[in-house]
């Protein structure tokens, strides 16, 4: 897992210094807007599961220990499919991976709109699963390969924002289609555009990067080449030779995994029990739905705010800042009795948390890595934040027993602290530098 690839050759060095020099080009909008699109329908995938889970139950198609199965074999196949997609884009190709992974989830999806039983569909959940976790680990690093190094964070910081569309998108078609046609129509609909899509990615072209550490210099070059049409741009700066060996890469791990789970942890959190939190501070339940909706307006403000901030002022320089703010807000959310309060304090919590998925999770986490090793990197990130994300509802719930609201927000707090700590102490500065 640690090895890292034999250094490029002189010829592969020239190469990357070209390829860090690129503009946006046709061939890169065309990678972007495919990855993009793949990323959105992936999280329309995610959030459509609980939208069935509702549905079924209230039907009495499955029961409430049944989706709790369902439930939980989709997380398991997003923890596997995170390392699965590590190990195939690293040993295989990032364009393997990418098509193996669409594959997966449209294919087991819409398999799973003719599922006979709950038990059935479980499975199938189980295979989509895997795909929509590689899905997340592939899809930002392809874009993190392709972009040009000088407005590289915008563009994956953007694809966050359009894939983080997707969950009100889920929600608006869940509510118009599932009362009137059924669930089983939303596994058709995603399954038929993951096949769409699967046809318009099949001749993406394979990584350059990738290529030029396995020895393909020529293929490599023919696309640069490519990606050179409209100009270049002024040669980077370029990361010490310490950062291709084996003691970086364990510290680029243990940083990534860190700030990937605090996170995704801290997020899924405060989103999934924020009605439950809401009732528990004494707000009337009628009205808690509707805070949520009105606090979650925070996640596209903090996605743009990345977006913007983490080119112009760098990645450390967006991340600690966004992590500390996290654990103030936090403290800040568990102080409010009144709704307004409510609302004002989590709509920044909200900001801030979105924040972090667009400079973190879409941007930082992949920098962190050699191109030899990046997938793995990334995938071993992701899949301990999906395990954290299942232990994480028990500990809430265990906290809620046997104390009250403001320990989940203490917890939070702190692990923002921590993850904002160790990414100022540990992590580097990777702005607009030559990662090979």
């Amino acid at each position: 897992m640690t090895a890292i690839a034999a250094a490029p050759s002189a010829a592969g060095r020239h190469l990357i210094g070209r390829l860090d020099r690129t503009r946006e080009t046709p061939m890169f909008f065309k990678v972007f807007a495919l990855v993009s699109a793949g990323m959105m329908l992936d999280a329309i995938d995610v959030y459509m599961a609980s939208a069935v889970a509702s549905a079924s139950l209230k039907s009495g198609w499955s029961t409430l220990a049944q989706n709790s199965w369902f439930l939980s074999a989709g997380f398991a196949g997003l923890f596997a499919g995170s390392l699965l997609a590590g190990f195939i884009g690293d040993l295989w190709g990032r364009r393997a991976a990418y098509q193996v992974n669409l594959l997966l989830f449209g294919g087991f999806t819409l398999l799973g709109a003719f599922a006979p039983n709950m038990t059935v569909l479980a499975l199938l959940r189980f295979g989509a699963g895997v795909g929509l976790g590689a899905e997340i680990v592939t899809g930002y690093s392809m874009v993190n390969e392709f972009a040009p190094v000088r407005r590289r964070g915008r563009w994956c910081a953007l694809t966050s924002v359009i894939a983080n569309c997707g969950a009100p998108i889920a929600l608006l078609l869940c509510s118009a289609i599932i009362p009137r046609y059924g669930w089983r129509v939303m596994f058709i609909g995603v399954g038929i555009l993951a096949a769409l899509l699967w046809v318009l990615r099949r001749d993406i072209p394979e990584s350059p990067r990738w290529q030029i550490v396995h020895g393909q210099e020529e293929r490599a070059a023919a696309t640069i080449a490519l990606l050179e049409q409209n100009g270049t741009d002024p040669e980077p700066e370029r990361v010490p030779r310490a950062a291709s060996t084996s003691r970086s890469f364990l510290i680029g791990l243990m940083v990534a995994t860190v700030a990937v789970s605090a996170t995704i942890v801290c997020q899924y959190t405060f989103t999934s029990w924020v009605p439950t939190l809401l009732v528990k501070r004494g707000i009337d339940i009628s009205g808690s739905l509707w805070l949520s909706t009105l606090m979650m307006l925070g996640a596209p403000v903090g996605c743009i705010l990345g977006a913007v901030l983490v080119d112009r002022i760098g990645r450390r320089r967006t991340i600690v800042p966004a992590f500390v703010l996290t654990a103030v807000f936090g403290v800040l959310y568990a102080l409010q009795a009144s709704q307004l309060g409510a609302v004002l304090v989590g709509f920044c919590l909200t900001t801030c948390f979105y924040v972090l998925m667009a400079s973190v999770v879409a941007v930082y986490a992949a920098e962190l890595f050699p191109t030899g090793v990046r997938f793995r990197g990334v995938g071993v990130a992701n899949a301990v934040a999906k395990l954290l994300t299942v232990v994480m509802p028990l500990v809430v719930a265990w906290a809620l027993t046997v104390s009250g609201p403001w320990v989940v927000f203490a917890g939070i707090s702190v692990i923002a602290l921590v993850a904002g700590a160790v990414v100022w102490i540990w992590g580097p500065e990777t702005s607009r530098r030559s990662l090979g």
